[in-house]
C-alpha cells in the first residue's frame, strides 16, 4: 500500500524527496512547488503524525526548558522564569514539537554527562534559562549534537545563541530616575558577580552614578532572593547609614530590602526610595507597589523558542545574542527627596 507521500509524488510527477521536504517544512523546494504539494496534501486530508515522524527520523519532537534548581521553588511557580517558559510554550505550540521543563541540580551542573535528558536522548534541543547555569555546563551541552539557546545568560568567550534583556540600559534608567528625584546617596544591592545579568545591571547603575559624580556603595550577595535582599540591606545600612535610595538587581532583593528597612524603622518611600528589576507579579502587589524595570518575559521565551526551532531546521545558523528592550515602571516605592 502506497504512503501518502508516494501518492502525492506520483500525482504531481515529482520526487518523493521533494514531497517529504515540503511536508516537513524543509528547505530545497521552490515556493511554487511547495504550494502545489501542500494543496495536494490538504486535498488528500493529510495530517503529519509527529510520533511516526519521530520513529522515522530518530527524533523525539520534545524540547527542554531548564533552570537551575532553587530550594523550595518549582520552575512553573517561579515568578520570573515561569513567564519566560509560558512565552516559549506558546511559540512551540505552533510547531510539531512540545516543551518539557525541569530543574537542574547542583550535582548535574557539576556532572553534565549524567544529565538524563541528553544521556537518554529525550530531547531534540534545549533552552537553558538563568545566569546561574554555569559556563562549564553550557559548554558541555553545546558540544552535544543538539541545539542550545540561552535565556538570561551570556558567555563572554564562547559563541552561543542567547536571548537577553537590556539589563545595563534598564539599570541606567532606574538609577537616573533616582538621581532625577534628587537622591545623591544611593546604594546598590547585587547578586553574584559571576552572573552576567547581575554584572550588566550593576554596570548600568554604576554608570549613572559615575556620570552624576556620586558614590556607589555596592553589596554583593550569593543569591538574589528576598532573604538575601534583607541581609544585603543590613550590610549596606551598616556601611552607609545615610543612604536615601536603593537600586536592587531584581525585585526579590528589593522587596527584601524594604522589609529590612522597615525593621529599622524606615518608611518607604518617605525615608528610603527603592527600585527593583524584572517587574515580577509580586512587584505591583508589594506594599508599597515597587518601582521597577519591566522585562517582557514572555517575549524572551518566545524569541528563545523561535531561535531553537530555527536551529532545528538549520543547525549551521551563526550564533547570535539578541537583546530585548526594557522600560522603567514608576510606582509608589520612589519619591522626590525632600531637602
Amino acid at each position: 500500500m502506497s504512503s501518502i507521500i508516494e501518492i502525492i509524488a506520483k500525482e504531481l510527477n515529482i520526487s518523493i524527496a521533494s514531497v517529504s521536504r515540503a511536508l516537513n517544512d524543509r528547505p530545497g523546494v521552490g515556493e511554487g512547488l511547495r504550494t502545489r504539494i501542500l494543496e495536494k496534501a490538504h486535498e488528500l486530508h493529510y495530517s503529519p503524525n509527529a510520533i511516526a515522524r519521530g520513529l522515522a527520523t530518530s527524533k523525539t519532537f520534545a524540547l527542554g526548558f531548564f533552570v537551575h534548581e532553587k530550594p523550595g521553588l518549582l520552575v512553573q511557580n517561579d515568578p520570573f522564569y515561569s513567564q519566560i517558559m509560558r512565552g516559549a510554550e506558546q511559540a512551540v505550540a505552533t510547531s510539531d514539537y512540545h516543551l518539557t521543563y525541569a530543574t537542574i541540580t547542583d550535582e548535574i551542573l557539576n556532572n553534565p554527562k549524567h544529565f538524563r535528558f541528553t544521556r537518554q536522548k529525550r530531547i531534540d534541543g534545549m533552552i537553558l534559562a538563568g545566569p546561574d547555569i554555569s559556563p562549564a555546563f553550557v559548554l558541555a551541552m553545546t558540544r552535544l549534537d543538539i541545539p542550545v539557546v540561552l535565556v538570561d545568560n551570556h558567555l563572554d568567550h564562547l559563541k552561543a545563541h542567547s536571548i537577553n534583556s537590556d539589563d545595563e540600559g534598564g539599570a541606567y534608567q532606574a538609577a537616573r530616575h533616582l538621581i532625577d528625584l534628587h537622591h545623591q546617596k544611593i546604594g546598590i544591592l547585587s547578586g553574584p558577580t559571576q552572573w552576567p545579568s547581575n554584572r550588566r545591571r550593576v554596570q548600568g547603575y554604576r554608570r549613572a552614578l559615575d556620570e552624576a559624580g556620586l558614590p556607589k556603595p555596592t553589596i554583593y550577595a550569593d543569591l538574589t532572593s528576598i532573604e538575601s535582599g534583607y541581609e544585603a540591606f543590613e550590610k549596606l545600612i551598616a556601611q552607609s547609614p545615610d543612604i536615601t535610595a536603593i537600586c536592587a538587581v531584581n525585585d526579590s532583593m528589593a522587596i527584601g530590602a524594604i522589609r529590612a528597612a522597615r525593621a529599622h524603622g524606615l518608611q518607604i518611600p518617605t525615608n528610603l526610595s527603592v527600585v527593583g528589576f524584572d517587574d515580577i507579579e509580586w512587584a505591583i502587589h508589594n506594599d508599597p507597589p515597587l518601582t521597577t524595570v519591566n522585562i517582557p518575559k514572555q517575549q524572551l521565551g518566545a524569541e528563545a523558542a523561535r531561535r531553537l526551532l530555527a536551529l532545528l531546521e538549520d543547525p549551521s545558523l551563526a550564533p547570535t545574542d539578541l537583546t530585548i528592550s526594557v522600560r522603567l515602571i514608576e510606582r509608589a516605592s520612589t519619591v522626590t527627596l525632600q531637602i
